[in-house]
């Protein structure tokens, strides 16, 4: 499975993520044409667009009016390469179905798409080759990530200091090769790369 992963990496068919999010995914990374949601965690969502973007992958975030471009940049998303879609209103459906076939990953926010409007749109991405990222639940996503718990870091004792990162457990499951659920700790500092703080009991065979 390791050599499959490999060579899907090699010829483009899987975008890269951070290494600290690899494992999280079954194939190592966004796999072209396949549904990802993520629960809980703007930051985490776009930190899954940082490697990608940094190496070419073009981004846009439907559906998401408070998403900010600062935030993005300091997670390491290439923000040249991000557009921006805040509120399609009732043209959801079409203008995601368009985008689908023109960037690499497509952002949507929660609560957009009734459920045959998320399968026909996931079936898009399965065929135009495009990764579909969903800020909140999607019926028949490959893969879910959800953060559980959340602590700063920075406080001392006595409540003083700066708050320097973020501390979450983020737990991924789904279907197929994603079927088994894991969990891992990730620290999401104020600028630079995510970084894995606690290993998981088991990882893919693929990581």
């Amino acid at each position: 499975m390791a050599s499959e992963a490999e060579h899907a990496r090699t010829t483009g068919r899987v975008l890269p993520v951070s290494p600290a999010l690899s494992g999280l995914l079954p194939a190592a990374g966004l796999r072209r044409g396949s549904t990802v949601s993520v629960l809980g965690s703007t930051s985490l969502m776009l930190t899954l667009l940082a490697a990608a973007t940094a190496g070419g992958a073009w981004a846009v975030a439907v559906g998401l009016p408070a998403l900010g471009v600062v935030a993005a940049a300091e997670l390491g998303v290439e923000v040249g390469r991000l557009a921006l879609v805040p509120r399609p209103g009732a043209e959801f459906p079409a203008v995601t179905a368009a985008l689908l076939d023109g960037f690499d990953l497509v952002v949507v926010g929660p609560g957009l798409a009734r459920p045959d409007v998320a399968r026909r749109l996931s079936a898009r991405a399965r065929n135009r080759g495009s990764v579909l990222l969903s800020l909140g639940s999607w019926p028949g996503a490959e893969v879910e990530l959800s953060c559980r718990r959340s602590r700063w870091t920075g406080f001392t004792g006595d409540g003083a200091g700066y708050l320097r990162a973020r501390e979450v457990e983020v737990r991924t499951g789904g279907r197929g090769a994603a079927a088994r659920p894991m969990s891992v700790s990730l620290r999401f500092p104020g600028e630079g790369e995510v970084q894995r703080v606690g290993f998981p009991a088991a990882r893919w065979g693929t990581a």
